[in-house]
C-alpha cells in the first residue's frame, strides 16, 4: 500500500475500489455481473445486482482460486463474463509462479447460475489447428464479440526479440475456447503515447454504434503514462482484415491531474439501467507518484463516465464527476 494522501476530487471518487481490469456484462434477464483483477491476483471474484449502482455494494462470490503450482498459480489477470448460447463464460489470464510471465489465456464454464452453480475449468485458450502462431508467447486480455452472425476473440501477444512489443490480435472463434483462424495483427505500438519502458497495446474492448465497430484498447506502460487508443472498422468490413481498420493518431482517454485521475485504462462498454446509454467503465488511480512496480500498486478503482458521439458518429470519452 502506497503511504501517500490522496487529493479527492468530484471526478476521482472510486465506483468500486481496487479493482483494475474491470468488466461488466449486462443481461436484460439476469441483470448485472462484475468481474476485475483483484490486488492479490490469486483469484477470481463475481459480483451481480439487478441495478448496476447494485454492484458496489453487492457481495462477491470467488469462482477461481490459482493452482498451487504449474500453470495458472500466479498472476490471474484480467477475467471478463461473457454468455455464449445462453452459457456463461469467463475468459481470464495467469501464470507460473516458476516462470512468473508465462502467462496465457484460460476459460471457465457455468451451465447454471452465475452466481450459485459450479465453475468449470475448460484449460487454456487454443489456436486453431494450422495457426503456429497465437498463445505462443506472453498472451492476456482476451474479449469476445459478435458481428453478422460470426463471433470473434481479440486478445493481446507479446512478439519481437525478448518478446518486449505487445500487439493485439484477432481471429474467428470456432467454440468458445479455440480459434477457427490464424490470428491476424489488428494494432502495435505506432506512436510515441503507446511507447514507455515497453510498447504496449493490450485490454481490447467493443463497442458498436450507428453500423461501426469500435475497439478501444491500452496503451503505454501502468503508470501515469496509461492511457485509451481506439480504431474503428465498418460492421459491413471483413474483420479479419486489418486494412478494414482504422487507427486514431492520439489517445482518445489519458491521465488528468486537475480531476485527479491517473493512468486511466482497461476499459469495458455496458448499457445503463435504461438499456439505451452506452458507459464507459474503466480503471484509474487517485495519484501519479507511484513507489516500485505500478502493476502491484493496489490502489486501481474503478469508475464510469456515458459515453457521447459526434456528428461523424465516433464516440467521445472524458472523466466526469463521479456521483456515488
Amino acid at each position: 500500500m502506497l503511504n501517500q494522501s490522496v487529493r479527492e476530487t468530484a471526478y476521482n471518487r472510486p465506483f468500486i475500489r481496487q479493482r483494475a481490469d474491470p468488466y461488466i456484462m449486462r443481461s436484460d434477464e439476469a441483470g448485472y455481473y462484475f468481474t476485475a483483477s483483484v490486488p492479490e491476483y490469486d483469484r477470481i471474484a463475481l459480483r451481480h445486482s439487478d441495478t448496476l449502482e447494485g454492484l458496489r455494494d453487492a457481495p462477491e462470490r470467488t469462482v477461481f482460486v490459482k493452482h498451487e503450482s504449474g500453470p495458472q498459480s500466479i498472476h490471474i489477470w484480467a477475467p471478463e463474463i461473457h454468455r455464449i448460447d445462453g452459457v456463461y463464460y469467463i475468459y481470464y489470464a495467469g501464470g507460473d509462479k516458476d516462470d512468473v510471465w508465462e502467462i496465457r489465456p484460460y476459460v471457465l464454464r457455468c451451465l447454471g447460475d452465475p452466481m450459485v452453480d459450479d465453475w468449470v475449468e475448460m484449460g487454456p485458450m487454443r489456436a486453431a489447428d494450422d495457426d503456429p502462431f497465437s498463445f505462443r508467447g506472453f498472451s492476456l486480455d482476451a474479449t469476445v464479440f459478435s458481428c453478422r452472425g460470426e463471433r470473434y476473440f481479440v486478445w493481446a501477444e507479446k512478439v519481437g526479440v525478448g518478446k518486449q512489443i505487445s500487439n493485439l490480435y484477432i481471429a474467428r472463434l470456432a467454440a468458445p475456447n479455440k480459434l477457427a483462424t490464424i490470428q491476424e495483427l489488428l494494432s502495435t505500438p505506432d506512436y510515441g503515447w503507446e511507447r514507455g519502458d515497453f510498447w504496449v497495446n493490450e485490454g481490447p474492448a467493443i463497442l458498436k454504434h450507428d453500423g461501426k465497430i469500435f475497439l478501444t484498447f491500452s496503451a503505454n506502460t501502468t503508470g501515469e503514462l496509461y492511457c485509451m487508443g481506439m480504431l474503428w472498422a465498418s460492421e459491413d468490413d471483413d474483420l479479419l482484415d486489418p486494412a478494414n481498420w482504422t487507427k486514431l493518431r492520439r489517445p482518445v482517454l489519458q491521465s488528468d491531474g486537475g480531476k485527479g485521475l491517473h493512468g486511466p485504462g482497461h476499459n469495458c462498454f455496458v448499457k445503463a439501467d435504461d438499456g439505451e446509454t452506452d458507459l464507459l467503465v474503466y480503471h484509474a488511480r487517485q495519484y501519479s507518484q507511484l513507489v516500485g512496480n505500478p502493476l502491484y500498486d493496489p490502489n486501481r478503482h474503478v469508475y464510469i463516465a456515458p459515453v457521447t458521439y459526434d456528428g461523424q458518429g465516433f464516440p467521445q470519452f472524458r472523466h466526469v464527476p463521479q456521483n456515488w
